[in-house]
């Protein structure tokens, strides 16, 4: 068997539940048009009521991965690599959860606006599906920009 070892392929596929915890509140037009859909929450479930049972949770859950995963050399590449990929994608979701609630939500829950949230949602899943599997292949997940920063920090 080539490449890092199963544990650390597990390790780096678990670092995707931090942008899918992210990702889940898009979903909610989807959910009631498709109840199966909400089954893919199930794994998340813990991650969520962490981020929102403690204060600031979320900001020290990154702060917590930032310095003791992504920052630890001691810590093998595969596993920092898949760290700060999750973590960068989970920015990118967090501002445009921002932008969502800023300048879309105030005009109101109509089409537009739940098609843009179900857009997001199922790029998130896909995004996030990809990366599992190419975690626990052993391979890094190339996501164009996002990959070449993580390299960048990395190197």
């Amino acid at each position: 068997m080539e490449g890092p070892p199963l544990w650390q392929r597990l390790l780096a596929a678990l670092a995707y539940l931090l942008p899918w915890s992210d990702g889940v509140p898009f979903g909610e037009a989807l959910f009631s048009l498709v109840p199966a859909l909400q089954w893919l929450v199930l794994p998340v479930l813990p991650l969520m009521a962490l981020q929102q049972q403690i204060p600031f949770g979320g900001f020290l859950l990154f702060l917590v991965l930032f310095l003791a995963v992504v920052r630890n050399t001691r810590v093998p590449y595969f596993i920092r690599f898949n760290v700060l990929q999750a973590i960068l994608i989970d920015i990118v979701l967090i501002l445009v959860s921002l932008a969502f609630n800023v300048l879309l939500r105030p005009m109101g829950a109509g089409f537009a606006l739940r098609t843009l949230s179900n857009t997001v949602f199922l790029a998130t899943l896909l995004l996030v599906v990809f990366s599992v599997v190419q975690s626990i292949r052993g391979r890094e997940a190339d996501i164009p920009t996002v990959s070449e920063a993580v390299r960048m920090q990395l190197y």
